[in-house]
């Protein structure tokens, strides 16, 4: 192609890009969802970073997939309730979304994969809860009684295998995510006779089921700052030593790196290139476990979120399943808020991410 051709091009790219950027960028309702466009590993980066533009991506990501789906997902809906309320709760996308979920635990339904929605459910409503109100809404309540009502004799719970890495492969996940909804759920929930006969359970299924890699590692780190039992402060210092190793020379992480996980399309996983998830859950549960804000290893990471937001408002992330749609960018998206919030970082963007 002609280097005249190959900048004409490069024009017209960037130009559709800006123009999801711009749509994405416009508030979110429900309603009035606006495309997010499709997840792709060749759009353009932004030119500053901005955090209106990544929540306002959340926001309509997150209804599109209640408009279009009608169901409720590790990668999207799930990740924007424990996500959205670090910059503002009280926005219409936030309650939306926290209805639709109160419905799935006051009516349950009667799926296939009821036992992982259940703990799901239950978990991101207690933790939404903690991170608004502060109060155990009822219906988080009943949830949680209701998962655990579905957990094994051995602690863990019969979760969805559907070969998608990290959250949807194996029931070390569902544990984790039932403990951690636990531990922060407010008003003394984990101090009840049947949250404590559960979170017992589960400390038994972590102790004959020990974490296959270092993405669940990680989140039995989270869940142990909330949960006793789990995991000893030398455990923890081992969490934080392997993940500042796995650090690329760029600044940024690899999801791919934290653990072992086979694709479905035979393709081979990417463990060179820094990504949305990988950089952003790495950074958040460095800087839960108490790394400092001010360490190098923290600020590379920072200014790697920072320099590679898309301008869509998204954090890529290839799918570690399959090269198709890579709905996997949602969750990465939401852990690059989370941890640019816990460094301080989401709200130096645009002001209006947080009005509703």
């Amino acid at each position: 192609m002609a280097d005249g051709s190959k900048t004409r091009l490069a024009a017209l790219t960037f130009a559709l890009w800006a123009s999801v950027s711009a749509i994405a960028a416009q508030p979110a309702a429900p309603g009035d969802t606006l495309p997010v466009g499709e997840n792709r590993a060749d759009e353009p980066f932004r030119d500053e970073f901005s955090s209106a533009a990544a929540v306002r991506f959340l926001d309509n990501a997150a209804l599109n997939w209640q408009q279009e789906r009608k169901c409720f997902a590790c990668h999207t809906d799930y990740a924007y309730l424990f996500t959205r309320p670090l910059v503002a709760w009280n926005v219409p996308a936030h309650d939306s979304i926290r209805a639709r979920l109160e419905t799935l635990g006051d009516h349950p339904r009667d799926v296939q994969f009821r036992v992982t929605e259940a703990v799901m459910v239950a978990s991101v409503l207690a933790q939404n809860d903690a991170l608004t109100t502060g109060k155990l809404h009822p219906t988080t309540r009943k949830a949680l009684d209701r998962m655990w009502s579905m957990q094994r004799d051995d602690g863990g719970f019969d979760w969805m295998k559907y070969n998608q890495p990290p959250s949807e492969i194996d029931d070390h996940y569902g544990a984790t995510m039932a403990a951690i909804g636990v531990g922060v759920a407010p008003d003394g929930y984990a101090e009840t006779p049947q949250a404590r006969a559960g979170l017992d359970r589960i400390r038994g299924y972590f102790r004959h089921n020990p974490p296959a890699h270092l993405h669940h590692r990680a989140m039995l780190l989270l869940a142990s700052l909330h949960v006793d039992g789990i995991m000893t402060g030398t455990e923890r210092a081992e969490v934080v030593r392997d993940l500042l190793a796995l650090q690329k020379p760029d600044g940024g992480w690899a999801l791919a790196t934290l653990g072992n996980w086979e694709r479905s399309d035979g393709k081979q996983q990417d463990l060179a290139t820094s990504d949305g998830y990988g950089t952003g859950f790495a950074l958040y549960v460095l800087r839960q476990a108490g790394v400092a804000v001010e360490e190098p290893a923290i600020q590379r990471g920072v200014a790697w979120l920072k320099s590679h937001q898309r301008a869509s408002g998204r954090w890529f992330t290839r799918s570690l399943w399959k090269d198709q749609k890579h709905y996997l960018t949602h969750a990465g998206t939401a852990y690059a808020v989370l941890a640019l919030a816990a460094c301080g970082e989401a709200e130096k963007g645009d002001r209006d991410a947080r009005e509703p």
